[in-house]
């Protein structure tokens, strides 16, 4: 049983581990060279302390009633991090969109259209590509359960966050290994992915496909002139404004808590809702259940768009920081993903190592081949500089894709950017964490692997003619006009 003193050391531990993983990040060049997040290296602490490494170690070497037998931690803190991923992540979406004004659809089109649909391509073809493998070889050969075809986009698209979110979903399915293997393919995609992103960017450099420009001497330049690029201009007036909303709340972060809470609450009525209107119809008449195994963070995150749009119809929008709203969920998501990560189970990777392996070498092989072939067809200008941000969130974070845009191009010249940012609005709702990604498992559970590759290579194919109708026939530039 877990009683509030267990979870309050669990929670103190977790704070302890990320202290000592910032200063481990800080010392090693090499991690920060591979941009692994503090939340990650503690993760692995945590693991490496745990019964599964050190108890398991020690247990053989000394025996069963050795020191450290069962690992450094108690049962009782390692059941309490068990469960909190599955809690924390509904923070993490709920607070996705709010404390910044949503535009309407025609100017986040306007602005990502090109991206969407690369984005929502690879998305939907990662499922395609996995359920396809499991079908013809991983579940014939190696019996894994044919969820399993879902794995790369939950960990490569959806990240560490959504595989740690969705395992209690994993669990009530029969699948419990499923969430370790997709922890373990969302690590993959975070290393791998700043490392064959650094790669493409110096393939795309040398093919002309990209100019890539120094950053230090276009910083030495803007300072000498007393300059300030457009991006930092705006950067500067969004931190103002920022400033400006925290001044006028009179309790900035326990509001935005509030806010926070009344989006998951909101997200929980909607779910509830649902599941009653579900039990009325079909499944009632022993149809089918989907909605009741969907996990409650997407609808959270749907929770947090119906309070910001509130928000800002009623004028209130000065009293929502984006700053405050990110440190929230970056909190939340630093704690999910330790918890997580430190729970981890190793067994269920050696038991399933084949199938796992070659997931991830599919999943790392349809997006590198999405970024080389698709991008420059789907993409109509600096489809490179925008295109590998895409890369760069497909293979796990959006914090990689981020790295890659300003890699590829540091000052911001192509505006990928902002396209990827608005990108963002018609993206994370449905896939990479949101309703579709939540609501795979159940699914392939209720209605076959084969069905869902169906419907998902068929959205896959409409993506891609939608998207080459609408943007592949226009004249190909490496910028756009001014």
């Amino acid at each position: 049983m877990i009683s509030l003193p267990n979870v309050f050391w669990a929670i103190i531990l977790i704070g302890l581990f990320l202290l000592i993983s910032n200063i481990i990040r800080a010392r090693y060049q090499w991690m920060q060279a591979l941009f692994l997040p503090s939340s990650i290296i503690a993760g692995f602490i945590v693991l490496l302390l745990g019964p599964q490494v050190l108890g398991l170690a020690v247990t053989n070497i000394a025996g069963a009633d050795a020191l450290f037998a069962g690992g450094v931690f108690p049962e009782s803190v390692l059941t309490a991090w068990s469960g909190m991923p599955g809690l924390l992540i509904n923070i993490v979406f709920a607070a996705l969109f709010m404390g910044k004004a949503i535009p309407g659809i025609r100017e986040i089109w306007f602005r990502a259209g090109p991206q969407v649909v690369f984005g929502q391509t690879v998305a939907w073809g990662q499922y395609v590509v996995g359920i396809g493998l499991c079908l013809l070889i991983l579940t014939p050969l190696f019996g894994i359960n044919p969820m399993a075809g879902a794995l790369i986009e939950i960990g490569f698209e959806g990240g560490h966050g959504t595989a740690a979110g969705m395992a209690e979903t994993f669990r009530e399915l029969g699948f419990e290994e499923g969430a370790d293997l997709a922890l373990g393919l969302a690590t993959i995609g975070i290393v791998s992915g700043v490392i064959i992103g650094t790669i493409l960017i110096n393939w795309a450099a040398r093919r002309k496909y990209i100019e890539v420009e120094d950053i230090e001497s276009i910083k030495r330049t803007s300072i000498g002139r007393g300059e300030l690029t457009r991006q930092k201009i705006k950067e500067l007036d969004e931190l103002e404004r920022e400033k400006a909303r925290e001044r006028q709340s009179t309790d900035p972060l326990s509001i935005h808590l509030g806010v926070v809470a009344l989006a998951i609450g909101i997200g929980w009525l909607i779910k509830e809702g649902l599941v009653g209107l579900e039990q009325a119809t079909w499944a009632g008449d022993g149809g089918p259940e989907l909605i009741r195994h969907v996990p409650l963070f997407p609808l959270a995150m749907i929770g947090g768009v119906i309070v910001q749009i509130f928000v800002d119809r009623a004028g209130l929008g000065h009293h929502l920081s984006r700053r405050l709203m990110n440190r929230i969920s970056g909190v939340a998501l630093d704690f999910t993903i330790v918890s997580a990560l430190g729970t981890l189970s190793i067994m269920a990777l050696g038991e399933n190592l084949a199938p796992f392996l070659a997931l991830a070498a599919a999943g790392i092989a349809w997006n590198v081949m999405a970024v080389i072939i698709l991008a420059p067809r789907l993409i109509p200008y600096n489809w490179f500089e925008r295109g590998v941000g895409d890369f760069g969130q497909s293979m796990g974070v959006t914090v990689t894709g981020l790295l890659l845009m300003r890699m590829a191009d540091p000052p911001n010249k192509s505006g990928a950017l902002e396209s990827f940012g608005y990108k963002q609005l018609l993206f994370e709702p449905v896939v990479g964490g949101g309703l579709f990604t939540a609501a795979s498992l159940p699914l392939i559970y209720e209605f076959g692997p084969g069905f869902v590759l169906i419907l998902t290579g068929c959205v896959t194919l409409a993506w891609l003619v939608f998207g080459y109708l609408t943007f592949g026939r226009m004249t190909m530039k490496r910028r756009p006009e001014p």
